[in-house]
Order: structure tokens, then sequence, then C-alpha cells
């Protein structure tokens, strides 16, 4: 667990069993959606007396589930995200390129935004078909093995990224998952020099994606435009043609509509 350094003048103001709790909730994720007390308590380097209070209040406000042994984040959690996404203008202007895309491409698209080590999908649209991917809105994956990640990472300074390379634990999901650190840079770097990204199912066997930055007025990257394809569906040949034509010019244009 990584201390948090604030300034000494600020101590007076900082919650510190707040900020426990949430360490708490971000102890669950895609590879650990269920912990036992134990688990929990390992994790986030607490005594198991103070993981069973912050668990047990999470269960009695809606924000946690427990079969008696096994703890995992309820649906309710998602509203503490919601509420930020559904502030955050980008979400109307990506919407309706993204459905305009999704609709053209046949194929599921997303927007995401960088959470620290994290991929967090705020935005969504479905294709017609029957089989979709199923990545959801408030959906988190780790950065560093999706195609929205590197080109997320790709809008930080040389110094964040240093920082993020430095900290960052890479985890292998799939034979193809990166886990040199220095071929991730180089990985993220290509990424910003060409203006977006692909990953060959290094999160999930069976699936590749493409993304291509969203910036605002100042050209920042704030987001990621993507689209999801079944490797069994679409080459890669097919998404560095048609698919990319297709992602930049609707990246382009939300870009463009980004309010000041």
């Amino acid at each position: 667990m990584t201390d948090v350094l604030i300034p000494e003048a600020d101590n007076r103001d900082y919650v510190n069993s707040l900020a426990r709790g949430l360490e708490v909730i971000r102890a669950f994720s895609r590879s650990r959606p269920r912990m036992t007390l134990s688990e929990v308590a390992q994790e986030t380097d607490l005594t198991r007396a103070a993981a069973r209070r912050f668990l047990l209040t999470l269960v009695r406000e809606g924000y946690a589930e427990s079969n008696g042994r096994h703890f995992r984040l309820s649906p309710k959690v998602l509203e503490l995200g919601y509420s930020v996404l559904a502030s955050m203008n980008i979400a109307d202007v990506v919407q309706p390129v993204m459905n305009e895309l999704a609709d053209k491409l046949d194929e599921s698209c997303f927007a995401a935004v960088l959470d620290g080590d994290s991929v967090v999908y705020m935005a969504r649209a479905s294709s017609r078909r029957v089989v979709n991917v199923g990545i959801s809105v408030g959906s988190r994956v780790p950065a560093h093995c999706v195609s929205s990640g590197r080109v997320l990472l790709s809008g930080l300074s040389d110094e964040a990224l240093a920082s993020y390379l430095d900290s960052v634990t890479i985890e292998k999901f799939t034979p193809n998952t990166v886990t040199s650190k220095v071929k991730l840079k180089s990985a993220i770097e290509t990424a910003r020099r060409q203006g977006w990204a692909i990953v060959d199912q290094e999160l999930e066997v069976g699936l590749r994606s493409i993304s291509a930055p969203i910036r605002d007025r100042s050209r920042t990257i704030v987001a990621a435009l993507n689209v999801c394809c079944p490797s069994p569906r679409v080459t890669p040949a097919q998404m560095r043609t048609r698919i990319l034509s297709e992602l930049l010019t609707s990246a382009q244009r939300i870009s463009r509509a980004m309010p000041d």
C-alpha cells in the first residue's frame, strides 16, 4: 500500500478512515472480484478487525455483499462513479458520435478515461450483432494491456510516464500480454508518435482493440475512443485500414466538438 503524503498544514482536514475505506473498495478488481476478510486485510495492509469494520459498513450501506465467507462489491458502488461521469461534458459529446461509429462498423465502441493505473469506461455504443463485447460503463481494467490505456498513457508527460512505469505492477492476463516495462514503454511511445494503438489479445484471448485519443481545446488527451473486435471476425490488417480510418475520423469529430 502506498502512503499518501499531504502537506502538514492540511493534516487537520484529512479523514484517515475515509481514505482507508476507499482503499478497501479499490482492493476489489477484475482479477479479484471476491475476497475473504483475510485477503482484504492483506491487500490493504489493515488489521483483520479494521478490515471487518469497513467491509460490514459497506455491506450495511449496500455497496458490498457477503455470503458469510467472501465479500464482493455490489452494483450500487457504480453510483459513486456515475455521478462523476455524468457531470463530464465529454459524455454528451462522445455518445452520438460513438453510436454512429458502432452502426457504421457494426462493432462495439467505447470511450475511456485514465484513473491511476487503470482505464475506466465512461461510455459505450453496442453493435447490432447478437454477441457483443462484455464491457459495461464503469468497468475498470489495467491500462497496460488495453489499447485505450496505451493511448491515454501516451498523453502523460515524460515525468508522469516514468513514474507510472516505475510503480506499476504488470499482470500477465494472456500469453500475448506485454510484461516487459521496456517493451511497454516502447508501445506507449509508438502510440504517442502515430496517434493510435492496437492491442491484440493481451487482456483476453479472442479480443482485439484499437484506440485513438480524444483531445480538448488545448490538445491535451482527455479520453480514448476505442473499438473492440473479436479476433476470429476481424484481422489486424482490417483494423489498420477501414476501422482505423473511421476511428480517427470519429475521434477528430469529438475533439473538435469538445467544450471549452
